[in-house]
């Protein structure tokens, strides 16, 4: 299993380019259930989760061709030859349950194992499946699978959800598209991935309103079209590669990057006195001063801080000039990098969803495990800005959202280096 070597102390200066978003593409490939036509995604990032997608879309008989290095994707469903997505596959990822509403919207049917995923609390799959009988599906639970039916079809509805939800929303959304009738969805995820897939859905033919407000109305249609639709880019990335120069020192260059991306977590980065420029490139990020401040976070659905920069962020705090409180609200048991940061010398005391950390002037190198996938990268900044070799060991999880972390920061005058094991 491989691990990440990191030696601190180096500053970080140069660009690093962001990758199309892993979480919008996991929303847009299962789309091509949706019609007989092709389907091409451009800007698709080159990450574990993308070939765990493709792997089950052609468990389905869905065809799909990797391009121009990985980074455009061709798709096509004119001849699925199976409704059925089997847990040895489902099992790895938790956006698989998002082939479940385009399954079942064109074909009537489907069977969806109950998905797996990052180890980072309860995320039930019940709003999905409420958003899709919502629209006339008759669901049971059996045997693990969630068996769906509509014989005659979806149909028009409405359906608040009791909570946000991004899958739910993008499973729900997709289904309408195809539904006889309106649909209106109130309470609505708004993250730029749901924007980008009704986007997407748009450019198939679909009648989508209100796509980034709290309130989506889909008209629905017989049949969706084929389209070509370029991936938004990933705002996780986007704030996990701004942290880097802030940890570390040094000046980086975002390539792609867009404020309107990450306006809540850049207002926390200006408050702890980390300069963001706007180019006409990206977003260039430098620190003000030799330490930052201690500010606090409360992560919230899209416009609010985003729960997967709470860990990197947390990184950052531990070498923050004063005390600061991270709050989490969307997932519990989310602090598990907590422990791994204090193996480094980080001061940080956990009471459910909040921790309290206090800064310490440096953190120290250690061998560390990586719990999840942000927890990983976390581990990797904080290695950035310790004294001595920090080996973040389980790197799995990093892969599934990041790709070549070592080169693109390795490129900025990091010291970095993949281990590869046994």
């Amino acid at each position: 299993m491989d691990s990440i070597l990191v030696r601190g102390g180096a500053e970080l200066n140069g660009e690093i380019p962001i990758a199309g978003a892993k979480n919008a593409c996991l929303a847009l490939m299962p789309a091509t259930l949706l019609t007989d036509a092709p389907l091409t995604l451009t800007n698709a990032p080159r990450l574990s989760d993308i070939r765990t997608m493709t792997t089950l879309l052609r468990s389905l008989g869905a065809e799909l061709s990797s391009l121009q290095d990985g980074k455009v994707l061709a798709l096509s469903s004119h001849d699925l030859t199976s409704q059925r997505a089997e847990y040895d596959i489902v099992r790895k990822m938790r956006a698989s349950i998002l082939v479940l509403g385009p399954l079942l919207a064109r074909h009537g049917h489907a069977e969806v194992s109950l998905p797996g995923g990052c180890a980072i609390g309860a995320r039930p799959v019940d709003l999905h499946l409420k958003g899709l009988e919502a629209l006339g599906a008759e669901i049971d639970l059996r045997d693990g699978y969630v068996h769906a039916k509509a014989p005659g079809g979806l149909t028009g509805g409405v359906f608040e959800f009791p909570l946000v939800s991004v899958g739910a929303t993008e499973n729900v959304l997709m289904a309408a598209t195809l539904a006889r009738g309106t649909s209106v969805l109130r309470n609505v995820a708004r993250e730029p991935e749901i924007v980008d897939l009704a986007r997407c859905l748009t450019a198939m033919g679909a009648r989508i309103e209100g796509a980034g407000t709290d309130t989506i109305t889909i008209e629905g249609v017989t049949a969706l079209h084929g389209a070509t639709h370029a991936v938004v880019a990933d705002r996780i990335e986007l704030g996990t590669y701004m942290l880097a120069p802030a940890i570390a020192g040094g000046s980086v260059e975002c390539l792609g990057g867009r404020m309107s991306l990450i306006a809540a977590f850049a207002e926390k980065l200006d408050a702890a006195g980390v300069d963001i420029e706007e180019t006409p490139r990206g977003l260039k990020v430098s620190r003000r001063n030799n330490r930052v401040r201690a500010v606090d976070v409360v992560t919230e659905p899209f416009p609010g801080f985003p729960t997967d920069l709470q860990a990197q962020m947390m990184a950052l705090m531990c070498t923050a000039d004063g005390v600061s409180v991270l709050e989490e609200r969307i997932f519990e048991n989310r602090f598990m990098h907590a422990p791994e940061l204090m193996r480094m010398g980080a001061k940080i005391d956990v009471h459910g969803g909040q921790a309290t950390v206090t800064g310490v002037a440096r953190l120290k190198g250690a061998p560390v495990m990586a719990t999840d996938l942000r927890a990983s990268v976390s581990l990797i900044l904080a290695g950035l800005a310790a004294e001595g070799e920090t080996l973040v060991n389980r790197v799995y999880h990093l892969d599934r959202g990041y790709e070549t972390v070592e080169q693109k920061l390795g490129a900025c005058g990091a010291d970095i280096e993949r281990v590869k094991g046994e």
